[in-house]
């Protein structure tokens, strides 16, 4: 009896998903989520989100270059993002004397909007499942070597196929580690032009100190447009381009929203990780992920002391010390989440009940009986590589002397080739080199606080008797003295101090050979070589059996039980997530409420602390409650919200709806206990995080002036 009563609770868990879980594909919403949607509150039909035939939702939804999200608020192409999606179209157009990231940057008519090159707007047309034409056409009895060859020449002849005499661009992923493929086709514009961002003291409120993290208070977004031909087709930049007419204008709802309102995201989120065996999970939650925060931990103490000495040093340091950050947070919290969540000991239970179901289908268990027990034995075969791999990645790697000399060695391996070949091509990249730009980030007596500190870690913590020979040596020929290693290094190289360097440039190609021996080349040749012969090899090795294993994992799954509703793993494709408006208690007597006002800027204001500087105007418009139609009904200007919608990377500019397809924010972040979610999801602490749309429309309507934005809208109050 308590056996059946385990089992039972186990399919719970692992066979009926929660409500709130999971990221599904929207041509297959009818056929699987629509009743549990309705259920939820929601009013549209599956036809109103995904038509092939008609316009529909997905035709507002817009890949935003290669890994936001953005969606289509007017009838004029306009399109609403995230500020952080947007960073670097605002910083490619920002100068010293327009610092439109300080400032913000509004066009006050078409003529001010900015093209921004390179940048893309993708639109999906239509999703198709070619499946059967793919793995129909495949030999039998072949190895999963020569399957994922052969499966790759098929997928160019499709998309090129599929594509053929259009305007569209198609291309194929799989889903379920290869069970399933699905076709897409799309329309790619090129010619999109920034239209508004708020300063970075709204749109990057909080800093680095808030990232990841609930109660959250910056106005995250963006503002651009996309541009097309005079037949409405993607063309490159052209001033004669018109505004985008789009088939979908996605309407924005002033309503607000209450606890346990239903919410939908859709979007593009980037990789979730969802149908890893515990042997997986327990390699990141307590092997990977300790190593690559430890080492983080250790790079960032040090670039905190020394950003505390002066500004200047501050401001050289500020994006490095931000991407250190950004995923050291998200590795912590994705550790605690797991370790809280018991994911490991869930998953275990998911794999008894597997092998357990295997037993009543003699046909399945014969194909796939030792698929779970190899699995265990390559995770425990890929452990040695998988911690090589991070401390080469999070650790030598990292060490600026050694990457730069490794540049630099790379421009000389290049020079007999391209001087002949493409002269013009070296000339250009060598005269960008000579400007040395690389010391506006890097300060000697930092960087070999943090040498020391990484080949200290490196010795110490990574147990392995092959090492890069040339670090070998020197670490023999000074007695594994850390200090004197790293002396070493900086005293004899030629490529750490700007004067140096700028004369050995100037000499340069007469200076190959001894720009070859320097120290520091040496060693980056050293590391190099150790990590793309014995490194990385041997770590795709195991990787490919792993992936090759999972995918029979998954499919056995689906064999055994192929009636129950299963969503793929985000893998950067359309999807739609929903769930609802919720707050979250994270640990004992602490209670996040689900949504934060303006009041909570002026409560974390800092005017020693950039992050937290409140705009002058902001405050201004806060002491006069000057909030027009934008107020919540308690009279309070809301700023940002939380739901249980399943999200990951890449759903960054997600558009966010109620239960009438109407917008309501667009998602920028997840909170720090539900990083795991990528790995587990949790529906106790998992959230999404929203700008409430009616502070982002405060903001450049109030804030900004720009109202003529908001007239282009669809607005219901």
């Amino acid at each position: 009896m308590k056996r059946i009563v385990i089992l039972f609770i186990t399919f719970i868990i692992f066979n009926k998903l929660q409500a709130d879980e999971g990221m599904w594909l929207p041509q297959l919403i009818k056929s699987l989520n629509i009743t549990d949607m309705k259920k939820n509150g929601f009013m549209l039909t599956p036809e109103q989100l995904y038509d092939i035939n008609k316009p529909s939702l997905k035709d507002a939804i817009v890949l935003f270059g290669g890994g936001c999200t953005a969606e289509i608020i007017s009838d004029k192409g306009l399109i609403l993002t995230n500020h952080h999606c947007g960073f670097s179209a605002i910083a490619y157009h920002s100068t010293v004397t327009n610092d439109f990231l300080t400032t913000g940057f509004w066009a006050m008519n078409a003529s001010e909007e900015k093209y921004t090159p390179n940048l893309t707007a993708t639109i999906i047309k239509k999703i198709e499942d070619v499946t059967d034409a793919l793995l129909n056409t495949l030999p039998k009895n072949i190895s999963e070597q020569t399957v994922d060859s052969l499966i790759q020449i098929e997928i160019k002849k499709l998309e090129t196929k599929a594509a053929a005499n259009s305007h569209y661009k198609c291309f194929i992923k799989p889903f379920f580690y290869g069970n399933k493929y699905y076709l897409f086709t799309t329309e790619v514009f090129k010619d999109v032009r920034l239209v508004g961002a708020p300063p970075s003291a709204i749109g990057k409120f909080g800093g680095e100190a808030d990232n990841w993290m609930w109660p959250r208070h910056n106005g995250d977004f963006s503002v651009f447009r996309i541009y097309a031909n005079d037949d409405n087709k993607p063309a490159d930049y052209n001033i004669n381009n018109k505004p985008y007419k789009p088939d979908y204008v996605i309407p924005i709802s002033l309503k607000g929203y209450q606890e346990n309102d239903f919410t939908m995201v859709y979007g593009f989120p980037g990789r979730t990780q969802e149908y890893l065996t515990s042997y997986a999970v327990d390699l990141i939650q307590n092997t990977s992920d300790p190593i690559k925060t430890s080492l983080r931990e250790k790079r960032l103490r040090i670039l905190e002391e020394a950003m505390k000495t002066n500004d200047t040093i501050r401001l050289a340091y500020a994006n490095k010390y931000q991407g250190l950050a950004n995923y050291y947070k998200k590795w912590t919290g994705e550790m605690i989440g797991l370790k809280q969540y018991e994911a490991i000991a869930k998953k275990e239970a998911a794999e008894k009940e597997f092998e357990t179901q295997f037993e009543k289908n003699s046909d399945i268990k014969r194909k796939y009986i030792n698929t779970l027990s190899n699995l265990k034995k390559h995770y425990a075969d890929i452990k040695a590589p998988a911690i090589a791999l991070d401390y080469f990645n999070e650790c030598l790697l990292t060490i600026d002397l050694f990457t730069h000399a490794a540049n630099i060695y790379s421009l000389c391996t290049e020079y007999d080739k391209l001087i002949k070949k493409e002269p013009n091509s070296f000339k250009a990249n060598f005269e960008e080199l000579k400007k040395l730009k690389h010391y506006k980030s890097y300060f000697k007596s930092i960087d070999i606080k943090l040498c020391q500190a990484m080949i200290q870690a490196y010795i110490t913590e990574y147990k392995n008797n092959i090492q890069p020979k040339f670090l070998d040596s020197i670490c023999k020929k000074f007695q594994y003295n850390v200090q004197s290693i790293t002396n070493y290094f900086y005293a004899n190289t030629n490529l750490a101090d700007k004067l140096n360097e700028e004369y050995v440039l100037s000499k340069f190609p007469s200076m190959i050979e001894t720009i070859k021996q320097d120290p520091a080349v040496q060693i980056a040749i050293a590391i190099s070589y150790h990590y793309t012969k014995h490194i990385l090899p041997n770590y795709t090795k195991k990787d490919k059996q792993i992936i090759a294993l999972q995918k029979q994992y998954v499919k056995a799954q689906i064999e055994l039980t192929p009636n129950k509703n299963r969503y793929p793993d985000a893998n950067g494709t359309l999807r739609i997530a929903y769930g609802q408006v919720k707050g979250y208690k994270p640990k004992d007597a602490v209670e996040y409420h689900y949504q934060t006002t303006l009041d909570g800027i002026m409560e974390k204001e800092n005017i020693k602390d950039e992050d937290f500087i409140v705009p002058e105007k902001l405050k201004l418009l806060y002491t006069s409650k000057n909030y027009h139609i934008y107020a919540d009904k308690n009279g309070k200007l809301p700023v940002a919200f939380i739901a249980s919608n399943h999200t990951t990377g890449g759903n960054s500019g997600s558009p966010v709806f109620n239960k009438n397809g109407e917008l309501i924010g667009t998602n920028f972040d997840r909170n720090w206990e539900g990083t795991m979610s990528d790995i587990a999801y949790n529906p106790k602490t998992c959230r999404n995080i929203i700008v409430d749309i009616r502070y982002t429309l405060f903001i450049i309507d109030k804030f900004a002036g720009a109202s003529y934005l908001v007239k282009e809208m669809k607005i219901i109050k």
